[in-house]
Order: structure tokens, then sequence, then C-alpha cells
């Protein structure tokens, strides 16, 4: 797709003069047109959820396999019954203990929702994101709000504007612009249309909040590896998240082990004469120092002690070093406990290959 549409961005807060920002981001999405809003876990590009053409089109500026549905986003959970029909009771309790906020849900879905959102599949996915520009923006466009991320498919999810900028400029008319998203990982994603429900997609939600409410709650245990494959809910591919650069992954029991194992790869591709990046977590910087001085890139995803700043950060470490032009970025994976999972979900599948270091 040749860039046609002149895109605007403007930055935007909750204060009331920016309301006609709001208002005419509101009347482009009742035009038909697509708008990239935040959110608390990435950046949405959002059309009118009701409006086939509108939803085809973010398929075309995102360079997105039809195969591949989006998430209605709507904007409080009364709003639910205008987008499923026939939803169960465990739907509006985890609605009442997790909306607004990060946690998607697989129901049958309402006749007005257009099979464009959904793939052709009968399920719709949703969610109350815990935003407020996202929030007035949806009410405001008088809506639901279909949105995946805000990005050239199979790229990096954009946490800034400026990520929106870069992969969707001249492909779509507005960006509005808070600042940093607050999570950084995309939703939970739970299928309550299985018995017992699944988690299809780890995300902003953990396993173990959802385990209170849901003891016997399954996670998905394959990917799907082709586009043209079926889907029910966004996030089912393998290829994901990807960067442009080669990512390697290293784990082990023994971080040491680990660290020094990635010192040594980096050495080598320093010596083939390489650019070579790492994503570190503050714990593990000074391990690096020595590389950093022969041109090793390095960025720092904050302690280990903060899981949430980790996930905030990664897909903004990713695309930084993606911009230096790295040809291989390195990276030692996580515990799976927490947003972990979610963290480590992601990693794998940007990944190009796992390399497991024994003790």
């Amino acid at each position: 797709m040749e860039p046609q549409i002149r895109t605007q961005i403007f930055p935007i807060s909750i204060k009331t003069s920016d309301h006609q920002i709001l208002e005419n981001a509101a009347t482009l999405i009742q035009e038909g047109r697509l708008v990239a809003f935040p959110t608390e876990t990435v950046y949405g590009l959002g059309a009118d959820a009701f409006n086939p053409e509108a939803v085809q089109s973010i398929f075309i500026a995102k360079d997105r396999p039809s195969t591949d549905p989006l998430i209605v986003h709507i904007e409080s959970i009364e709003a639910l019954r205008t987008v499923a029909i026939n939803i169960p009771e465990m739907a509006w309790k985890l609605a009442n203990r997790f909306w607004p906020g990060p946690l998607t849900l697989i129901l049958e879905k309402h006749p007005k929702i257009p099979n464009a959102v959904t793939s052709g599949g009968n399920t719709v996915a949703v969610r109350v994101p815990n935003h407020q520009i996202a929030l007035k923006f949806i009410s405001l466009s008088g809506c639901p709000i279909a949105a995946p991320s805000a990005n050239r498919f199979s790229k990096p999810s954009p946490t800034q504007a400026h990520h929106v900028w870069n992969d969707l400029h001249g492909r779509i008319s507005m960006i509005l612009d808070s600042g940093p998203t607050d999570i950084g990982l995309e939703s939970t994603v739970l299928d309550l249309t299985q018995s017992p429900p699944c988690i299809l997609r780890p995300g902003g939600i953990s396993l173990e909040k959802l385990k209170f409410i849901l003891p016997n709650v399954n996670t998905r245990t394959s990917f799907l590896t082709e586009s043209k494959q079926k889907q029910i809910s966004p996030g089912q591919l393998f290829k994901h998240y990807s960067p442009n650069a080669a990512l390697l992954l290293f784990n082990g029991d023994d971080s040491r082990n680990v660290l020094a194992a990635m010192v040594a790869h980096m050495e080598q591709i320093l010596n083939k004469q390489q650019s070579v990046g790492a994503m570190l977590v503050e714990e593990h910087l000074a391990f690096f120092h020595n590389l950093q001085q022969k041109g090793a890139l390095i960025e720092n995803l904050g302690s280990i002690e903060h899981i949430d700043i980790i996930a905030k950060n990664l897909f903004g470490c990713i695309r930084n070093l993606d911009s230096k032009n790295v040809d291989i970025i390195l990276m030692h994976m996580l515990h799976d406990n927490e947003l972990g999972l979610a963290i480590n979900d992601r990693l794998v599948r940007a990944s190009n290959d796992i390399l497991w270091i024994d003790s």
C-alpha cells in the first residue's frame, strides 16, 4: 500500500482543552476512517466496529491477514450486550473484577458485529480499556471500536505514539499521543467459549490473578504457524512481534552461565564485524561493560525486582535497537511467574532461536 493519507498527530491529555481533538477523532471514526489511540496496554488502531468497510481498512493499513481477528473495545461493562450474546455469568464476574483493564474475553458475537471483525468466526474478542483518553474517545465515537495494535503486522507493538508514526504515517488519518503506555504488553485473551476457559494469550492480567476466580483455567498449548489458518482471537500466530534484527534468546538454570554464554556469543559477533545489541535487566549490566567499550549496544530494561517496568520497556527497547540497525539482539529469558509469562511469550514469538545453556 502506497502512502496516500495525510496523517495528523496530536498530543493530548484528559484536560477539557483537548476535548475538541477527541471530538475530531470521533468524527473521523464516524466517517469510516482510522485513528490510532492510546490504551493502558499498547496503542490501538481504531475503526467503527459496526462498519465492515472501515474495519477492512485496518487490515489494509497494517498489511494484516484477514484471518487474524480484531479486539472490540467498548466504553463500559453494560455495553457488552451490544457486541456479544448468550453472555455467561462468569463473563460478568470477570468484567466486574478486571474491567476497565487488560483482559479480553472471547464470547459469542452479536449479529451486528461484521465478519470482518471476527475473520468470519462466530465469536468476538471484547474488552474495556483502562485509559481515560480511550474511554472518552469510544464514548464520543458512539460505537464500539475495533482495534488491533497500531503497528505494521508482525512487528513489535507500539508503546509510544512515535512508534505508530514510524509504522503507519501516510496510512491512517490521526494519531492521539498521550505519551508512553502504562503496561506495555497487550491484554490477556481469555476464551470463555471453551470449557474450562482457556488463556489464548498471556498479557496484562496474570495467570495467577485469573486463578483466584477461575481455578481450573487452562493455557494455550500450541500456536498457529501460518497466517492463512483460521483464528478465533488475535495473538495466535507463532511468529509475531518480530524486530528487523535477529533475536536470540538465552535460557538456563544458572544465570551466571547464561550471562557468560551471552558475553562469549557477543564477542564472536563483534569479531565478525557485525553489530550486536542486548536487552538486559539492570542487575546484569555490569557483565557487559567491556562489550560496550567494543561497540555493543545495550538497552536497560529495568530492575528484575520490578517486572512491570520491564514489561513496559520491552517493545520500546526492541524498537530502539532496531532503529540503530543492529544485526543481532540477545536477551536472557525471565522466569514465567506473573508478567514474566507474557514477556516470555512475546520474546519466544519474536525470536529466531532459543539457546539453552547447561549448568
